[in-house]
């Protein structure tokens, strides 16, 4: 095992304050460019750990809660500009989110510097949520008014872990819960470091971090009596399992389980270069592993030749390797099983003779096939619907592409999916366009784009299906921290 000087301990923050798991008990994070690497020691949370966190977070609750909207709002806008306001600190986090997840510098350093404006985006609805609605009688005058639930357990998933918590934390800490935050067992280190920021800014109890096995700690921790609210994001197998223990106490729940989102290009789409790289980048940015990623495309016959050689070129230009390395424009997966996962549903549609084009620059050969998690860009041409590659969320860099012929059935290709979280249609006709995109089963339709850069954070985003259940972000994504409290008396009593 290769040990650097820079290795990286962090600890649990309960109640204000770090400390070790109990018994001491740590894991080790590995680099997956170089599975070999340990990059540092997390602390490994037993089930008291999380008693200790809850407990925390509930004996906090009447103070925060307490605060009114403008004054919680104050204090969100304070830790937006104190999350960038280290430049260095910033610099180094990113190295260090790298090594332990594999994206490239670039998308770690986006995280940590937009992880701000999903505060400051929920600070801006202080207002908006002070207002209560006034109903005046008869046959009653009545109040509407929300309130916090209590204490939120917030479950952080590794692939995009700082943009994910800026769509869980905010919102339940302007709306005046406390929280527990489980990261990611496989992203662990930057995120838990960025939370303390956080944590350390607000009074002691309101921001708690357990890192640690989801197999250890999780039922501790979703189906702990002192839970009021579960947000999970992660996979469907998972989530399931996290509504089977949230209903032993009644705890609502908020599932974003990913998705397997198809894209449309109609006939008339603009295939410039820019259209190309926005497609390359809605497939293949961060690996491939993004929940919202375009996953599945389907392009009218008139225009697959040229969509697959656009497409080939931009995969060719892909950089494979070191995410530290400024030249890399893709790194490794994050994890063994995941590379698994993605090299199986290549090989099964090599045997059912599907064109599978393995493409991109590895300057590092040694290291591409060194034991890292690398796969190249990939596009599987003439897809056939039944493949698991096209029918599975694949999380990886690889693309299915198929052709169409009628507006009709490129939408029952869409639709023929368990998932329903995002979905995108290409064209020049905005009016079709729009009336392609309310046909798709899905909780956010972009158009002529795909993806990260092109979500508008004011809207509701969450899936269908097996998607998920509930929304994040957005009004709505607030909304889902608190709960309608209506009071009502004799008219003419309250108004």
């Amino acid at each position: 095992m290769t040990e650097r000087a820079d290795i990286v301990r962090t600890k649990l923050f309960i109640d204000g304050e770090e400390r070790p798991a109990h018994g001491g008990r740590e894991y080790g994070q590995f680099n997956p460019a170089r599975p070999k690497e340990l990059v540092g020691h997390a602390a490994l949370s037993a089930p008291k750990d999380v008693d200790a966190a809850v407990k925390a977070a509930h004996a906090a609750f009447p103070a925060w809660s307490v605060l009114n909207f403008a004054e919680r709002a104050d204090l969100l806008r304070k830790i937006a500009a104190a999350l960038t306001a280290n430049e260095a600190d910033v610099v180094e986090r990113s190295k260090l989110f790298t090594r332990e997840h594999g994206k490239i510098t670039r998308e770690t350093m986006m995280e940590l510097s937009r992880l701000g404006d999903r505060f400051l985006l929920s600070a801006s609805y202080a207002e908006r949520l002070a207002a209560e609605e006034q109903l005046q009688g008869p046959p009653l005058d009545t109040i509407v008014t929300r309130q916090p639930r209590g204490v939120a357990a917030l479950i952080v998933p590794w692939n995009w872990p700082l943009s994910i918590l800026g769509a869980k934390l905010p919102q339940a800490l302007i709306t005046g819960n406390t929280v527990v935050v489980k990261p990611a067992q496989n992203s662990a280190l930057a995120p838990t470091l960025t939370l303390q920021i956080i944590a350390r800014m607000l009074p002691p109890g309101v921001v708690n971090i357990v890192t640690g096995s989801a197999r250890d700690i999780g039922d501790a921790l979703v189906g702990h009596p002192l839970v009021r609210n579960v947000n999970f994001t992660g996979s469907i197998p998972v989530g399931r399992h996290v509504m089977k223990i949230a209903a032993n106490n009644l705890t609502p729940v908020t599932l974003e389980l990913g998705g397997n989102d198809p894209a449309l290009v109609l006939e008339d789409a603009d295939l410039n270069a820019e259209a190309f790289q926005k497609m390359y980048l809605a497939s293949f940015a961060s690996t491939g592993q993004i929940c919202m990623a375009m996953k599945r495309l389907y392009v009218h016959e008139s225009r697959y030749d040229e969509v697959v050689e656009g497409l080939r070129a931009a995969c060719n230009r892909a950089v494979v390797g070191d995410g530290l390395l400024p030249e890399t424009t893709m790194g490794p997966l994050n994890n063994g099983q995941q590379l698994n996962v993605v090299k199986s549903m290549i090989a099964e549609a090599r045997s059912h003779d599907a064109e599978v084009c393995e493409l991109g620059k590895i300057p590092d050969e040694a290291l591409y096939n060194g034991g890292g998690y690398f796969q190249r860009p990939t596009l599987v041409l003439n897809a056939n619907q039944s493949l698991t590659v096209v029918q599975d969320e694949q999380f990886g860099p690889v693309l299915p592409i198929s052709k169409f012929r009628t507006e009709e059935e490129a939408v029952a290709l869409a639709n023929d999916s368990a998932f329903g979280l995002c979905s995108s249609v290409w064209s020049q006709d905005a009016e079709r366009a729009t009336l392609i995109a309310r046909k798709l089963e899905a909780g956010y339709t972009y158009l002529n784009n795909h993806g990260p850069m092109a979500q508008d954070n004011r809207g509701p985003f969450g899936g269908f299906k097996q998607s998920g259940i509930g929304r994040n972000l957005g009004y709505d994504g607030v909304l889902a921290f608190a709960e309608p409290h209506t009071i009502s008396g004799p008219p003419g009593f309250l108004f």
